[in-house]
């Protein structure tokens, strides 16, 4: 079950590193200090990126958690 969870915390981290690379690069903190508008709404594929960030983020904690917790 171990190399299982190895397997699944690679594939994840591996998937979330590509997603925020997708991401666009105006829309974090430096756009209000130079951009067109301080506050942009998420629309379309920005949103679903932002949003699959999450899960992945989050899904990758719950896996490093049960990884060390099965080789405990």
């Amino acid at each position: 079950m171990g190399v299982y969870l190895n397997l699944a915390q690679i594939v994840v981290s591996i998937v979330l590193i590509a997603i925020v690379l997708l991401q666009t690069r105006n829309s974090g903190l430096g756009s209000s200090f130079g951009g067109d508008s301080i506050y942009k709404t998420r629309r379309g594929l920005d949103r679903t990126l932002f949003q699959l960030t999450i899960v992945l983020a989050v899904l990758f904690g719950l896996v490093s958690l049960a990884s060390v917790l099965f080789y405990r």
